[in-house]
């Protein structure tokens, strides 16, 4: 299922540009061009230094599993990416505001891209779905997961190199893997996160769902990221 664009002119305009990004919430923090950056709570260029991205992608194709207001598929195209599919559903349903998935619109017409959207929820992606991917981009989203094996088997499924892993890890202070389960609104007031896996719950998840190789790439605080690769 793909959403509706909004009804936007053809050539950008600086001034409605501006009265479009004023006028939401956003989540990533993303340049526009045109003098016009998003407020968006999350320091996104910040967060890109976490995940080992080559420089440039040239040929390659993406998927951005969870892309919210789309920052870093916009990122794998302005470094080349051949094709690049950005997709979402929680982040995009929300009745209103930051979740209505329209910053991403504003964000792709700003910046003319050519990033595909498909609104399709992670237990329904597989390569009849949505095909197969050099890269795929799982950022900020195996805490969220009800079922953290189903969704690792899902990127696994759709991986054809390498899958980028970034999510919330809790517990490393225990010699086993193991991951904390967070009933209610236990972990930052938010009730769709559920699970904290530890370092090598994480390392040890990818590699049972078919990985032949973790490495960990950026470790700080309750934040961890990984490299899986498929062979």
């Amino acid at each position: 299922m793909t959403t509706d664009p909004l009804d936007l002119p053809e050539h950008v305009d600086a001034e409605l540009l501006q009265q479009l990004v004023t006028s939401r919430p956003w989540f990533h923090r993303l340049d526009l061009g045109h003098g016009v950056t998003t407020p968006g709570a999350d320091d996104s260029s910040f967060k890109l230094t976490w995940l080992s991205l080559p420089p440039r992608l040239d040929g390659k194709t993406v998927l951005d599993i969870g892309a919210w207001d789309g920052y870093f598929s916009f990122e794998a195209e302005r470094r080349g990416a051949a094709r690049v599919l950005a997709t979402d559903h929680h982040c995009w349903n929300l009745p209103k505001g930051i979740g209505d998935g329209r910053g991403f619109d504003i964000a792709h017409w700003a910046l003319q891209s050519r990033v595909e959207k498909l609104d399709i929820q992670v237990e329904d992606i597989s390569p009849q779905t949505v095909g197969t991917f050099d890269y795929v981009l799982f950022l900020g989203v195996l805490y969220h997961a009800q079922d953290p094996m189903r969704y690792l088997r899902n990127v696994f499924s759709v991986t054809r190199d390498i899958a980028i892993i970034e999510t919330h890890v809790d517990g490393n202070d225990y010699g086993r893997p193991m991951m904390v389960f967070y009933p209610g609104e236990t972990l930052n007031a938010d009730s769709t996160s559920f699970w904290g896996p530890n370092r090598q719950c994480v390392v040890d998840m990818l590699c049972e769902v078919g990985f032949a190789r973790v490495d960990v790439v950026h470790e700080a605080g309750t934040r961890l990221t990984a490299h899986a690769h498929r062979r």
